[in-house]
């Protein structure tokens, strides 16, 4: 017996358990969630304040931003965590997504065993059952108002209800706002890292070459969400220095290499020639060592990808 449970306990991730507790806003304190998560061992527990129905959860945002690889987010019911199966399921798929793990003590969700993960593909399941489910209801409702000659939708968006318009408008920033935070964790850590020093459209690039498709324009508003919500620090949005000649240089052939990482220093600096482009020292021949030193530089600052290969 006591060889099964050692067998059982190192099947067990080596990360932290992380507690999360949440309450509404009319209810007491999380004391009797924190004595479950205490109970099974939490290393950390982290508490919340907010409706079930609400969008906003910048706590919960948080801890997905800095849960690590091998770590697990322990609740004591699904319902303290999600407001639905669908936002259930975006939760999990960014924990698997860095390598974390998700525990329910009341339900038979456990991502790190193999009953757990049939269970959760069993809600998967059910969220896309109920999503189409919605949607034929969805259809045969407008087919069944067409019948009766009323027009589909909602009057008072028809109308132009101020009430009916400011509802949605708040809809539609909740909505945006989860969207940000949901993907925050994948872009944030570069925009912390080069702002204010470098400009929107050199992160937008750096973003690129990851695969992120953001403009500098979509990119300032996103973190401009943030800071106003208090998930940012405001220094980011500080005016980027001017910037000298040689460091749009070294943007330039950053952009150069990403968009062909097979040139050879060589094949970099007659582009350089042909797009006309000086020296930093103002010369109108490039040489391999300047375009490599504007290369290296532009690597130790993240604006291209490192490599231990010399193009």
């Amino acid at each position: 017996m006591a060889v099964s449970t050692k067998n059982q306990s190192s099947r067990r991730p080596q990360g932290r358990q992380v507690g999360y507790a949440r309450v509404s806003t009319d209810e007491q304190a999380t004391q009797a969630q924190e004595m479950e998560l205490r109970a099974a061992d939490c290393d950390l527990i982290v508490e919340e304040h907010g409706s079930g129905a609400s969008r906003s959860r910048p706590t919960l945002a948080k801890l997905l931003r800095e849960i690590g690889p091998g770590d697990t987010l322990v609740v004591v019911r699904l319902d303290r965590l999600a407001r639905s199966v669908s936002h259930l399921l975006e939760v999990i798929e960014d924990l698997t997504a860095k390598g974390a793990h998700f525990r329910s003590l009341r339900d038979p969700i456990d991502t790190t065993t193999p009953q757990g993960m049939f269970s959760l593909q069993v809600l998967g399941a059910v969220a896309q059952l109920e999503r189409a489910l919605i949607s034929e209801r969805t259809k045969a409702g407008i087919r069944a108002a067409k019948a009766k000659g009323k027009l589909p939708g909602n009057p008072g968006l028809r109308d132009r209800r101020p009430e009916a318009l400011a509802k949605m408008s708040a809809t539609q920033k909740a909505a945006y706002g989860h969207r940000i935070q949901a993907s925050a964790n994948q872009w944030l850590p570069i925009v912390r890292r080069m702002r204010p020093d470098h400009t929107w459209d050199d992160i937008a690039r750096v973003l690129r070459q990851r695969g992120l498709d953001w403009t500098p324009e979509r990119l300032r508003r996103a973190v401009r969400w943030l800071v106003n919500e208090h998930l940012a620090d405001p220094d980011l949005l500080k005016k980027s220095p001017p910037r000298l000649p040689e460091d749009r240089l070294m943007t330039l052939i950053a952009g150069i290499h990403g968009s062909n990482p097979g040139l050879t220093l060589r094949e970099i600096a007659l582009q350089l020639e042909r797009l006309h482009e000086r020296t930093p020292r103002g010369g109108s021949r490039w040489s391999p060592s300047s375009v490599k030193n504007l290369l290296d530089r532009a690597r130790r600052l993240g604006l291209a990808p490192s490599s231990t290969d010399t193009p």
